[in-house]
């Protein structure tokens, strides 16, 4: 058990790490696209092309996690930010800056250390012992963006990725010495498992299909799609925003992602945790996808900057509620021997709304303005909670912990 800790302890420092170097060049990206020319048309395409990169890549890197174990999936991940760092870089033209966002295929570190948590905890602690991947989040979050945007800001657009591609160099290293090769329990084979996959193919989407089709995995990967959905639009649109609608400068549109930083890991590492103990998985899903209404119709109030700080509580508590719920829900759902591929389909939601968010985001914002945001929000959520008020969802009613 000892040792088990200690693995998860560097996994958190791991993760810690990843998300500081990948918030350092996200907050830079639309300052690098604009000074490079292009419009918010390039700029969504270029974030659409990120988007769908890390959305193929995420089952199937699961999946990768499954066969060949923690340490060559985690070394995989940091060796491919190393070379998205590198080549951002030297990116002094638009195919260039294009060019960059290849690596993020391979790009899954948050999920890879899902992973590793999940199949070193039991099923009755994985709820609160994913929930402290979101102290790792937060951290990295708040250093990187704040660090990312001053470094910028005073060294030049590109200094933030020279950091970054050195730190990844450094991560992949960390990996490759103190990550287990493999961290599923050795008494769980495929054959003993009802439901197992007895697939080989690491990019066999039959198999990720067959996963989607167990009982109960759809219905609750669903919800976690759709619940946050336009509000993740938002976010995706919100280095635009930060410019056009509150009129920020780049550090301090990093200023602001620090604090949200600072609110999701507070709410995801420390209170997630603690309403997990007493409360059952049902009743604090459908507490996410309340508080994401009553966030859908703020956003649609909102007017300035400080109103976005205050939404900004509730909304980081609906995001981590029903993302560790859902993700504890699901991987309980699968087979021990598929939790890998089982997080690599969930961590593909946010590339989805990277993909999609570009350019339904971008029509949203500018038809019908940030408040469209805000009732599309509302609007879904009572949907789905309608939904929820009918239907069983988990069908074992039981305490996370």
């Amino acid at each position: 058990m000892i040792q088990r800790q200690q693995v998860i302890r560097i996994t958190y420092l791991i993760t810690a790490l990843d998300l500081t170097f990948l918030f350092m060049q996200t907050g830079i990206i639309p300052y690098l696209a604009k000074s490079l020319g292009l419009d918010s048309v390039d700029f969504g395409y270029l974030q659409t092309i990120f988007g769908v990169l890390q959305l193929l890549g995420g089952p199937v890197f699961g999946r990768f996690a499954d066969q060949f174990g923690a340490r060559a999936a985690l070394t995989l991940s940091s060796f491919a930010g190393f070379i998205l760092f590198l080549l951002l870089s030297v990116s002094t033209s638009t195919p260039l800056l294009f060019l960059s966002r290849i690596p993020a295929i391979f790009m899954h570190g948050l999920p890879g250390a899902q992973m590793v948590v999940t199949d070193l905890t039991p099923p009755p602690q994985r709820a609160e012992a994913l929930g402290k991947l979101g102290l790792c989040f937060g951290v990295g979050m708040i250093i990187g963006s704040s660090l990312g945007g001053t470094l910028a800001t005073k060294f030049g657009i590109y200094f933030p990725s020279y950091i970054a591609l050195v730190g990844s160099l450094i991560n992949t290293v960390i990996v490759m010495t103190c990550i287990p090769a493999h961290t599923k329990p050795k008494s769980e084979g495929r054959a003993m498992q009802p439901n197992a996959s007895q697939s080989g193919s690491v990019f066999s989407f039959r198999e990720i299909l067959r996963l989607l089709k167990l009982p109960g995995v759809m219905e609750v990967f669903i919800i976690k799609v759709l619940s946050g959905l336009p509000t993740g639009l938002f976010l995706i649109m919100f280095s635009i925003i930060s410019m056009d609608f509150f009129g920020l400068e780049a550090a301090e549109s990093g200023y602001l992602l620090a604090y949200f930083g600072v609110l999701q890991m507070v709410i995801q590492g420390l209170v997630i945790g603690r309403l997990t103990s007493y409360y059952t998985e049902r009743t604090l899903l459908m507490l996410g996808v309340v508080v994401f209404g009553g966030v859908g119709l703020a956003l649609a109030l909102m007017t300035n900057v400080f109103h976005y700080c205050i939404i900004s509580l509730p909304m980081v508590f609906a995001f981590c509620t029903v993302g560790i719920i859902t993700d504890s829900i699901l991987t309980k759902a699968v087979p021990t021997s598929d939790t890998g591929a089982m997080l690599g389909i969930c961590a593909s939601v946010h590339p989805l709304m990277r993909t999609v968010g570009p350019t339904i985001g971008g029509l949203l914002y500018k038809q019908f303005g940030v408040s469209s945001f805000g009732y599309l929000q509302l609007a879904v959520n009572l949907v789905l909670f309608l939904y929820l008020s009918k239907n069983k969802i988990p069908p074992k009613e039981e305490k996370v912990q």
